[in-house]
C-alpha cells in the first residue's frame, strides 16, 4: 500500500488542481511500479507560508521581496 505525502504552501491551489495531483501520482505509481490504485494513499498537506522556510527566512518574507 503506497503512501505519498505532498506538501505545498497554502497559496491558492484549487480543489481541481489537488485532485489532478492525487490522480496523477496514483497513476504514476500504477504505471511505473505496478501498484494497485485502490490501495494507494495520497495526502496533500498545505503549510502556511509563515511556517515554511527557505534559506533562513519564511516564504512569506521571500514573497514580499519578489522571490
Amino acid at each position: 500500500m503506497p503512501y505519498v505525502n505532498i506538501r505545498i504552501t497554502r497559496e491558492g491551489a484549487t480543489p481541481g488542481q489537488k485532485a489532478k495531483l492525487i490522480e496523477g501520482v496514483t497513476r504514476l505509481l500504477q504505471e511505473t511500479l505496478g501498484k494497485n490504485p485502490a490501495t494507494t494513499v495520497v495526502v496533500i498537506d498545505e503549510v502556511e507560508t509563515d511556517n515554511w522556510g527557505i534559506g533562513g527566512e519564511t516564504v512569506t518574507a521571500r514573497r514580499k521581496d519578489g522571490r
